[in-house]
């Protein structure tokens, strides 16, 4: 099941949604909608950017329930 943890794990790191979307390369708009839920099911490509910027797995960010 999808949950997604991306919120609380860049927040534990003490980062910015602007400094994760540097890092990444994805905006911080969509960023902010994937936290918030209110945008679901990213591509694999946009989940591997996060993951690399937030040196977690896709699963430890996206389907941890």
């Amino acid at each position: 099941m999808y949950h997604n943890q991306l919120k609380q794990i860049r927040e534990k790191r003490g980062m910015t949604l602007v400094k994760l979307s540097e890092l990444s390369g994805v905006s911080v708009g969509y960023l902010c909608h994937l936290e918030k839920g209110s945008r679901k099911n990213p591509s694999i490509q946009i989940m591997e950017k996060i993951s690399k910027a937030l040196n977690k797995s896709i699963t430890e960010i996206f389907f941890i329930s």
